[in-house]
């Protein structure tokens, strides 16, 4: 009697992965995605890396680090985002939406990569050599050095980088890819996963920097089965405001680095240009002399970048007021509405308040808190906040403001873009290195009373 192949189900959304078919998806919630997918023994794709050889475990005395210096991909934005650059037998995974730009910054990088005697090779399953040459003329030059591959199937590509010894290879993308022995379609949870296990194998084992495409899901993340995420050693997620021509690539896992650091670069006609000064982008066009417009400075991993937070408080038409937001979370905006009444006794019951970050930005610190409160009265009053001040603090529900973190950094930045006067909670300032003081008026508050 022949043997019955074993079957699983796959979230096409999240990779949940379930013995039978399920309505909804109990990790990520969506309704009629799972998929039933082949068990394969994973041997059959990765027979031809398999050594035959005894392990044998190691000391870490015994373990030698070779000191080799980091791939620079040409834009330090992008390099410091990786943790300096990219470490030779890495596998860096970025994600964002169809269109963002992440195959236009890729060929970008192999241009800078080759011209410092890089062997580089860019394989592209969705796109043809004759579609990757017209963007390419466009975006940036090559050398011969830099060669090119149109091809899906994953063992191939293994045995062909064996014998090319690449510096760095870039897969565009993993969805695309197809293992050999499995029977299912390209971009299917099976098929992502064990296309991952063989370039894991070829990376680790070859000293060969990989950064792998990935599609992302409508939530917002990679595509496929989580064991993506936790497999590679760096993630990357192109963000952007489509009302912009900015670009943020965020850093969500770094082996190598500190992670929630930011590159920001700026999409033109020629591709991806790196925005070194953030801070004045996002201030540019600012107002003189109108209420409601207030500047704060939030930190990106360890990058500082100031930005402006504008309310606008009129009274109500409709039976409700309105609160609308853009940049801020709304729950965070209703709690600093009720402190407001509360505390300072203002009525905004019967008002519209409207609260937006300039330049498409978001953010959640809980340091920004200030400033929309800042904003909200100075809108209400309308009365203008002092053009050169700089308002930082997170506030609790009675009123107080409490410390927040990377005070110093904030500062300096504050300085380097001529701003005269910051308002710290007095708990930072309590603590603070008086050295950082020089130059500018650092204001301890303790309540928004005073």
């Amino acid at each position: 009697m022949a043997k019955k192949s074993q079957t699983t189900f796959f979230c096409k959304e999240c990779g949940y992965e379930s013995s039978k078919w399920l309505g909804q998806c109990p990790e990520c919630k969506t309704w009629n995605s799972f998929v039933e997918e082949k068990i394969i023994d994973s041997s059959s794709v990765l027979k031809s890396v398999s050594r035959g050889e005894k392990l044998k475990p190691m000391s870490l005395s015994e373990v030698k680090l070779d000191k080799e210096e980091k791939i620079k991909t040409g834009f330090s934005e992008l390099d410091n985002a990786l943790g300096g650059g990219i470490v030779k037998g890495s596998l860096v995974l970025i994600g964002g939406a169809p269109g963002i730009g992440k195959s236009t910054l890729l060929l970008q990088v192999c241009s800078n990569v080759e011209k410092n005697n890089k062997k580089v090779i860019y394989v592209s399953a969705e796109e043809s050599l004759k579609q990757i040459k017209l963007r390419a003329d466009r975006v940036c030059k090559f050398t011969d050095n830099m060669k090119f591959l149109n091809e899906s199937n994953v063992s191939n590509i293994y045995e062909t980088m064996i014998e090319e010894k690449p510096d760095l290879l870039i897969v565009d993308s993993i969805q695309t890819m197809k293992a050999v022995g499995n029977e299912g379609m390209p971009g299917s949870v099976s098929q992502v996963k064990e296309s991952s296990e063989v370039l894991f194998r070829l990376a680790k084992e070859n000293g060969i920097a990989i950064i792998i495409v990935g599609h992302i899901t409508k939530e917002g993340t990679v595509a496929g089965p989580k064991i993506l995420e936790h497999m590679v050693d760096t993630v990357l997620y192109f963000e952007d405001d489509w009302t912009k021509n900015f670009r943020l690539v965020r850093c969500k896992k770094n082996r190598f680095g500190s992670v929630n650091e930011i590159a920001v670069f700026e999409m033109g006609n020629n591709g991806l240009t790196q925005v070194e000064n953030a801070s004045e982008i996002f201030l540019a066009g600012r107002p003189s002399g109108a209420s409601g417009c207030v500047v704060t400075c939030i930190v990106e991993g360890r990058r500082p970048m100031l930005m402006e937070i504008q309310s606008l408080v009129c009274k109500s038409n409709y039976g409700m007021a309105r609160r609308t937001v853009n940049g801020v979370d709304h729950n965070r905006l209703s709690v600093l509405i009720a402190i407001i009444e509360k505390r300072l006794n203002i009525d905004l019951s019967g008002m519209d308040v409207l609260v937006s970050i300039t330049g498409g930005i978001r953010s959640n610190e809980p340091s920004i808190d200030l400033a929309v409160i800042v904003a909200i009265i100075s809108s209400y009053k309308n009365i203008p906040t002092e053009p050169d001040a700089i308002y930082c603090g997170e506030v609790g529900l009675s009123g107080e403001v409490r410390s927040i973190s990377n005070a110093d950094i904030r500062i300096m930045e504050a300085k380097k873009l001529g701003y005269k006067k910051i308002f710290l909670p007095k708990a930072n300032v309590e603590k603070m290195d008086k050295s950082l003081l020089d130059g500018i008026e650092v204001k301890a508050v303790s309540t928004i009373l005073n």
